[in-house]
């Protein structure tokens, strides 16, 4: 399979296939973004991240004050509801945790957040400390998507991501996406895609991928 046509079939962002608008670069927009991003950052499966994502939208908590005004027990039938029953308690913790320091750090607003961020070192300082839950994973798959919004985000490639890497041989994305002349949002959403869907089940998918620049 040529690397257009696996980026093509596999990269659609998961923010543009929530319907998430993050190219209006509103603040709405971006703590959807952020809420889905910890939904998925599970290791459960993406459609029961994506149904319990819907399910926030359906009951209107997919903003701050929806989200701390729905309260624990509010937020952990919502996560049933979705199908998110294994991590309700943990994760009904967590958002109101997350979303609570958003509120009073930082006037609810990520912007804020990535406005007092000096680089990308700080900024990911920053989301990790809204909440104990918000760890590496859950940061680089919000950071992922945010790449074309917030020139300071930088996350490093996420432990499926990195196996996917290694397995078409590929050491920087940036670079990679580049010489291959497709997105690279949508080039390390394939490969997250690759590492969780076939190479973790023991199925492969064969990429050519070009590794010298075209002359």
């Amino acid at each position: 399979m040529e690397i257009e046509d696996f980026v093509e079939k596999y990269g659609e962002p998961f923010s543009k296939l929530l319907g998430i608008d993050l190219q209006s670069r509103r603040k709405e927009e971006i703590v959807k973004w952020f809420l889905a991003s910890i939904l998925y950052s599970k290791p459960i499966r993406e459609s029961t991240a994506t149904s319990t994502y819907k399910t926030f939208e359906a009951y209107e908590a997919v903003d701050v004050e929806g989200i701390l005004s729905t309260g624990w027990d509010g937020l952990v039938r919502i996560l049933d509801e979705g199908g998110y029953t294994r991590y309700d308690f943990s994760t009904a913790t967590k958002l109101l945790e997350a979303f609570g320091h958003l509120k009073s750090q930082y006037a609810s607003d990520l912007w804020n957040l990535y406005d007092r961020s000096s680089g990308g070192l700080e900024l990911e300082k920053r989301l990790k400390g809204l909440g104990k839950g918000i760890g590496d994973t859950t940061v680089s798959i919000f950071l992922r998507d945010m790449r074309h919004i917030w020139p300071k985000a930088h996350p490093n490639p996420s432990p499926l991501v990195r196996l996917a890497m290694g397995e078409l041989c590929i050491d920087n994305l940036a670079e990679t996406a580049k010489r291959n002349g497709v997105d690279a949002v949508k080039l390390e959403t394939a490969l997250l895609r690759l590492g969780k869907d076939f190479l973790k089940k023991g199925r492969k998918i064969d990429v050519k991928v070009v590794r010298k620049r075209r002359v």
